[in-house]
C-alpha cells in the first residue's frame, strides 16, 4: 500500500471540506447566528485546512495507485470527511449527541436523506445549508471532483479513484483526459442544480392554513442541492407538501433528470442526441417510471382523500416515484397511508433505484436488465449447450464474466440486507408503539426492512414508524453506528469498504 499518496490525497480532501465548510459559515453570518453558530463552523473547518496542509508534506516514492489503493482511499476519504462534518451540529448543539450527528452527516454524503431530526424547523439556517450542502458534495462524488486536481497519469490511477467511488457497474473516460472528464461532469451538474435554482424561484406561492409557502433563495438552494444529489433532507414541515403543484412538476422532473446517467448528457452537449434514445438503459428507466405512475396513480385516487382528483393523484404518484426512483426521499404526501399495491411498487422501486452514472442509488437499471437477460442466457444455454451467447446490453455482449459480476453484486446486497435486518430485530425499540400523522405505528419487521433498504439504497425514508412522517430518531445508538456504515456501504457500492476492512488489502 502506497499509504503517502493515500495521506496526500486524503489531505486534499480535507482542505477541501474545510474551504466548503466557509459556506454555511457564511450562511451563519448572514442570518446573523449567534457566534456559537460561527464558531461551529469555523473551528472544523481550521482544522481541516491545518490537517489537510500537514498531509501535504509527505513525499511518496512512487505516485501510481493500485486498484486496491483507489477503493481502500475511496472508503477512507468518505469516513474522513464524515468524522470532521459532523461537528459543526455537536458544537452548535442543534445535534448535540455525536453518533447522531455522523449518522445525518453520513446520511447526507451519501446522500441517503434518512434523519434523526424529529422536527428540521428547530435547526438554524447553518445547519440547514450544511445538511443539504453534503447531498450536493457527495451527489457527483468527492473524489471526481478532487480529481481535477490530481496530475494526470498514465498508469490508470485516476480511472481506480473514478471506478471506486462512481455508482454503476462501469465507469469510463467521456474525454481523452480524465481532468476533462471530471471537469464535464461538473460542468453539467452545476448548470442542472443552477437551473433548477432559477426556476424554483419562479414558481408562484401556496398558501396552507393561512402560511405561504414560497420558494425563495436559501429554499430554492436546498431543494436544489438535494434534487441534484438525490438526496431529500426536508428543510420545512412535511417536506415539499405544501409548496405549489407548480413546485413538485419541477422538483419531480429535476430528480427524473439526475436519475440519468450523465454520460448521455455529454452525447447530447456533443449533437449526438439519437444516441441517448439508443440507450437501452435510459429507456428501460423510463418505461418503469411510467408504468409505476400510472399504476399508483389509479391505485390512489379517490381511496387515501375521497377530494383528491385525478390530477392531484397523478402529482403524487408522479413526485414519488420521481423521488423514490432515483433515491431521494423528498415526499409530498404520506405514501405509509396508500394502499397496498401502491406501497409494494414504492418498495420495488427502492431496490431497484436510479440509472448507473447517475447520482441516484439502489441496484440500478442497468444491472436489473443484464440479470433478466443473464438468467434468459443460463436457461437457452441448459436447453442448448452449445449455444452462443447473442444477447447485448449497451452494445456489449453480455459473456459469462459481466453477468457474473451482476449475479454476485446481487448477493452481496440482499447478503448484507440480511444482516442488518437481522441485527435491528434485535433494537429494543421493536414492538414500540408511536403516533406518526394521527396514526398508531408499531415499530416491527416492515420498519427494520425499509430502514436497511433505504440506507443500503440511499433513500432516506422508508415506512411505518421510518416512513415519510417518522424518522430514524428512535433507534439505538448501536443501531444507529450499523445503518450508517450501511449507508456508506450502499454509496460506494459495497466492494470499497470491504476492501478497505480486509485486512490482506494492507499487506505489502
Amino acid at each position: 500500500m502506497n499509504h503517502k499518496v493515500i495521506g496526500k490525497i486524503i489531505g486534499k480532501i480535507m482542505i477541501l471540506e474545510g474551504i466548503m465548510m466557509l459556506a454555511p459559515l457564511l450562511v451563519a453570518i448572514i442570518y446573523k447566528e449567534s457566534y456559537l453558530y460561527i464558531l461551529s463552523f469555523a473551528i472544523p473547518s481550521a482544522l481541516l485546512i491545518i490537517a489537510g496542509g500537514l498531509l501535504q508534506l509527505l513525499k511518496p516514492s512512487r505516485s501510481s495507485l493500485y486498484q486496491k489503493e483507489g477503493f481502500a482511499i475511496c472508503a477512507i476519504v468518505w469516513i474522513v470527511m464524515t468524522i470532521f462534518g459532523a461537528l459543526p451540529f455537536v458544537i452548535n448543539r442543534d445535534i448535540p449527541n455525536y453518533i447522531d450527528a455522523v449518522f445525518e452527516t453520513m446520511s447526507g454524503f451519501t446522500t441517503t436523506g434518512a434523519s434523526i431530526v424529529k422536527d428540521v424547523t428547530v435547526l438554524s439556517h447553518s445547519s440547514l445549508f450544511w445538511r443539504s450542502f453534503t447531498h450536493w458534495i457527495g451527489g457527483m462524488g468527492i473524489l471526481v471532483f478532487i480529481l481535477i486536481f490530481i496530475p494526470e497519469s498514465n498508469d490508470g490511477s485516476s480511472l481506480h479513484l473514478l471506478k471506486a467511488e462512481s455508482p454503476g457497474p462501469s465507469v469510463g473516460k467521456l474525454a481523452t483526459k480524465m481532468k476533462m472528464t471530471t471537469r464535464i461532469l461538473y460542468l453539467i451538474y452545476l448548470g442542472l442544480t443552477i437551473l433548477e435554482v432559477v426556476l424554483l424561484l419562479l414558481t408562484p406561492k401556496n398558501i396552507v392554513d393561512g402560511k405561504v409557502y414560497k420558494m425563495n433563495l436559501f429554499e430554492s438552494l436546498l431543494a436544489s442541492f438535494g434534487s441534484a444529489g438525490t438526496g431529500g433532507f426536508g428543510f420545512v414541515s412535511n417536506s415539499m407538501e405544501f409548496y405549489s403543484p407548480a413546485t413538485q412538476y419541477i422538483i419531480a422532473t429535476f430528480l427524473i433528470i439526475f436519475g440519468v446517467n450523465f454520460s448521455l448528457y455529454y452525447l447530447i452537449l456533443i449533437g449526438k442526441v439519437k444516441e441517448v434514445f439508443k440507450s437501452e438503459e435510459f429507456k428501460t428507466y423510463l418505461i418503469i417510471i411510467f408504468l409505476a405512475v400510472v399504476v399508483i396513480t389509479f391505485n390512489i385516487v379517490g381511496k387515501i382523500n375521497s377530494f383528491a382528483t385525478l390530477e392531484k393523484s397523478f402529482r403524487d404518484a408522479y413526485f414519488q416515484v420521481a423521488s423514490i426512483m432515483t433515491t431521494t426521499g423528498y415526499t409530498t404526501v404520506n405514501y405509509d397511508k396508500w394502499p397496498e399495491l401502491s406501497k409494494f411498487i414504492i418498495i420495488l422501486l427502492m431496490v431497484v433505484g436510479a440509472m448507473a452514472g447517475s447520482t441516484g442509488g439502489g441496484l440500478k437499471v442497468s444491472r436489473l436488465v443484464m440479470a433478466v437477460k443473464g438468467c434468459f442466457i443460463k436457461i437457452k444455454k441448459l436447453i442448448n449447450p452449445r449455444y452462443v451467447v447473442k444477447s447485448k446490453f449497451e452494445g456489449k455482449t453480455l459473456d459469462d464474466n459481466i453477468t457474473s459480476d451482476v449475479f454476485s453484486f446481487f448477493v452481496m446486497y440482499f447478503l448484507i440486507a440480511f444482516i442488518v435486518i437481522l441485527i435491528l430485530s434485535t433494537d429494543p425499540v421493536n414492538g414500540k408503539t408511536f403516533i406518526i400523522d394521527k396514526k398508531e405505528v408499531t415499530h416491527g419487521f416492515v420498519s427494520n426492512f425499509t430502514a436497511t433498504i433505504s440506507c443500503l439504497s440511499n433513500i432516506g425514508p422508508g415506512l411505518e414508524a421510518v416512513g415519510p412522517y417518522g424518522s430514524f430518531a428512535e433507534y439505538s445508538l448501536f443501531s444507529k453506528i450499523i445503518l450508517t456504515f450501511t449507508m456508506l456501504i450502499g454509496r460506494l457500492e459495497i466492494l470499497p469498504v470491504l476492501i478497505l476492512f480486509n485486512i490482506r488489502t494492507w499487506k505489502k
